[in-house]
């Protein structure tokens, strides 16, 4: 059996307290950094070819169903507002489209070859990276992608939640995060979920960070999309250059539409 679908360690859950449900939720949270910690030489290694892929034109695509797909899509869609990079580098796609974000569309993790199709509509080519997201890691939407992209000489990462997966056997970056049976038997959403964003985490800002899209520990390209963001980027400018006065750094900001920029410009 899938370790993602084997039985809860706990049974009765019902007749549980709230404060007995917390703790216990939170007892097996706490197992999971540990985890993904055992994997960090297999993240590596994915993480350098990605990199590899984006400083030669390509792109990073991140392709799952269900939870696996909504974090895939999550993660992808903060990168241009956290890292002011352009929409389309990093691409998150799930099983029953765009909708499937909000609603689950029945059986659309069933067809195993939709995902090559979806794939197929950004014009994918060999100079693009792609992961497949799975946490039972046999999910046909994304086993389909990735074969058909190891057909088509694209490079392949995977991330799931079973041990000697099948999507770990047909990608050439797997890993695998077996956080152990869930809270509520079978529910991904829970352990395996947390695993895969926590994952998604390292490897997006790692990239981003190589990519030179931060400086120091500072998102010097974010956009300025709300007020919170152009007085973070305000301070850190001031910081920057040396500029006193508030208004004055903040409009040099708004000017040039990011710290980055703002920056050079004053330096010069």
């Amino acid at each position: 059996m899938k370790t993602t679908e084997a039985e809860s360690y706990y049974s009765n859950l019902e007749q549980m307290s709230v404060l007995e449900l917390l703790s216990n939720i939170n007892k097996e949270d706490n197992t999971i950094p540990a985890v993904v910690e055992k994997c960090i030489p297999q993240i590596e290694s994915l993480i350098n070819a990605v990199v590899n892929k984006l400083k030669n034109g390509g792109r990073l695509f991140y392709i799952g169903a269900g939870t696996s797909g909504r974090l895939g899509v999550l993660d992808a869609s903060e990168c241009p507002p956290t890292y002011g990079i352009p929409q389309g580098l990093v691409v998150g796609l799930i099983a029953g489209g765009d909708s499937a974000i909000r609603k689950a569309v029945e059986f659309a993790e069933d067809d195993l070859n939709q995902g090559w199709l979806d794939l197929k509509k950004f014009d994918i080519n060999n100079r693009d990276f792609v992961i497949g997201i799975a946490a039972s890691g046999s999910t046909p939407y994304v086993i389909g992608a990735i074969n058909a992209c190891n057909t088509s000489d694209i490079l392949t990462g995977s991330i799931c939640c079973n041990q000697d997966s099948d999507i770990s056997n047909i990608s050439k970056f797997p890993i695998e995060v077996v956080v152990g049976p869930e809270f509520v038997t079978g529910s991904t959403r829970m352990k395996s979920g947390t695993a895969q964003k926590l994952v998604l985490n390292m490897i997006s800002t790692s990239v981003m960070i190589k990519l030179g899209r931060v400086k120091g520990n500072k998102m010097v390209d974010m956009q300025l999309s709300n007020n919170k963001l152009v007085d973070r980027g305000t301070k850190m400018l001031m910081k920057n250059t040396g500029i006193v006065n508030y208004e004055q750094a903040k409009a040099l900001l708004l000017e040039f539409g990011s710290v980055r920029k703002a920056t050079d410009s004053f330096k010069k």
